[in-house]
């Protein structure tokens, strides 16, 4: 069984139809592959748990749904998404499982059909009940015992002797539902079941370094409780023993299957003197007549149990130093691929936008200068009648073209292609010249008039005015083609042309011009 089924990607394009997406995620992250939840799922869900709007019941609702699957994966990767949820989500999301009756029941899952079946559901009974357990403390404590501050000032350091008493059998009970899991090296053999010992054994490090703590703060009060305190801590300190020496079995296993020695702790336990002192305070308190230990020897021994925890404390603090800078590592990282994203797509802007404006000074008319006034001829002193507007005529594409051949193909290259436009000076109004018309003339043209001159007539009693002579330009010795290039005329760079510009955003200016002149029709002389 590899990769994804033809089931998750049903479902999944069904998510994508209704745009829920973040039961999309779900089902991305639990899918039939055997490997663990993929990171970009995960992150996704992360995020979503930071959402103000969005609905935390529903996204563990989903989670739940994917754990009645049949397939073992399918609910081992639900289990390590919700787990994964717990660790680094919102707390809103750890909040709303522990406001639940019930969270996983999974005690008797059993999947008879895969390869694996047999051996992988006996861990996911083991898992799910440490994720209920791990709930349930949330809910008695209101906290997350992986997750409170640690050190001289933290939490368990601080705890009045009551509230501590009350608190370290919870733990107790987190961590033992945790140790239960007894995967050994050859078990774990495959992606699903290794993500899963991977979380439980960050979940361990900082749920025994508070443990930890808090039996170093039960040891410092302890010769100061009264007999009832000092036989329930009595007895929590001999449990407490019992779980390192498991704890140091787990960490054995973590370390045969590759997790690096250094984020390993070591675990130091206090000297065996320590317990006799404190039973031997403990019958005095009862009254049975037994020697005790004075009070220096007595506090020397304590301070020397009290100096080995600290040191185990402070070999779990590692872990987390090193996945905090690694967490900062990512995000810088990422900040900088986020800055390169920017820096292309900003130039990708300019280098499009300055396209589209030598794409709109090609096809812009001629007659318009930089600053989008029209370009007019030089008026002379002396007043003269203004000659009339050229006729225009509706080009079958829709344009207005200039009755006259050369001005609208002056008008279409403009000043991008000077070469190309004919040769034309501008004449004095009024002045009459044998071949051309009033405004302006061709040296290398010749004009034809065409049609009678206006005059009014009248048509069924209506007056209506008569077609305006209509002058054309019949060009001497003009190519068939007259956008084809003429023998020995030189390109007029630079030439940009934004249909082609699209095709090859990144070429030099040289190679750009040289295929523009291949692609398109338009070159200018």
């Amino acid at each position: 069984m590899s990769g994804q089924s033809i089931t998750d990607r049903i479902a999944a394009a069904q998510h994508s139809m209704t745009g829920s997406a973040i039961s999309k995620a779900v089902c991305k992250a639990t899918t039939h592959e055997v490997s663990g939840p993929k990171k970009k799922h995960l992150d996704y869900l992360i995020h979503c748990t930071n959402e103000m709007n969005v609905n935390i019941p529903q996204l563990a609702d989903t989670l739940f749904e994917r754990t009645a699957n049949s397939s073992w994966v399918v609910v081992f990767k639900a289990l390590i998404t919700t787990h994964h949820l717990m660790m680094y989500g919102n707390e809103r999301f750890i909040q709303y499982l522990a406001s639940r009756n019930t969270l996983f029941n999974l005690n008797n899952f059993l999947d008879k059909g895969a390869l694996q079946g047999y051996d992988m559901s006996t861990f996911i009974r083991r898992y799910s009940r440490y994720l209920n357990e791990k709930a349930m403390s949330y809910r008695l404590v209101a906290v997350d015992f992986t997750k409170m501050k640690r050190g001289i000032d933290g939490v368990m350091r601080t705890m009045n002797t009551e509230k501590l008493i009350k608190t370290l059998p919870i733990i107790q009970n987190q961590l033992d539902a945790l140790l239960d899991f007894q995967a050994n090296p050859n078990e774990l053999t495959n992606g699903v079941i290794n993500s899963a010992f991977m979380l439980l054994f960050k979940d361990s490090i900082r749920l025994f370094a508070a443990y930890n703590e808090g039996v170093i703060n039960l040891l410092e009060k302890y010769f100061d409780m009264k007999k009832n305190q000092c036989k329930d801590a009595l007895d929590i300190y001999k449990k407490f023993l019992y779980r390192m020496t498991k704890l140091s079995e787990f960490l054995k296993v973590a370390e045969q299957v590759g997790i690096d020695q250094g984020d390993i702790p070591d675990l130091s336990q206090a000297p065996s003197s320590l317990l006799e002192a404190l039973e031997q305070h403990l019958a005095s308190l009862e009254g049975k007549k037994i020697k005790e230990l004075n009070a220096d020897t007595r506090a020397s021994t304590l301070s020397s149990a009290v100096s080995s925890l600290s040191s185990t404390g402070m070999s779990f603090s590692r872990m987390d130093e090193k996945e905090k800078q690694q967490a900062l590592e990512e995000e810088q990282a990422r900040l900088q691929a986020l800055k390169v994203t920017d820096f292309v797509s900003l130039f990708a802007f300019f280098f499009f936008f300055n396209h589209f404006v030598y794409m709109y000074d090609f096809i812009s008319p001629a007659g318009f200068d930089a600053l989008g006034d029209l370009l007019k001829p030089t008026i002379p002193t002396h007043t003269a009648p203004p000659p009339p507007p050229p006729q225009m005529a509706i080009h079958p594409g829709g344009k207005l073209l200039a009755n006259d051949l050369d001005s609208s193909l002056a008008n279409l290259v403009g000043s991008e292609c000077p070469n190309m436009r004919p040769k034309m000076h501008w004449s004095q109004p009024g002045e009459k010249k044998l071949t051309g018309g009033q405004n302006w003339q061709n040296k290398t043209m010749s004009t034809t008039q065409w049609g009678p001159a206006p005059m009014m007539g009248q048509m069924g009693g209506v007056p209506v005015m008569a077609p305006q002579p209509m002058m054309y330009n019949q060009p001497v010795l003009r190519p068939t083609n007259p956008f084809a290039p003429m023998p020995g005329a030189q390109v007029s760079y630079p030439v940009f042309v934004h249909s082609y510009a699209l095709n090859n955003t990144f070429a030099t200016d040289e190679l750009y011009v040289e295929n523009v002149i291949k692609h398109v029709n338009v070159v200018c002389f």
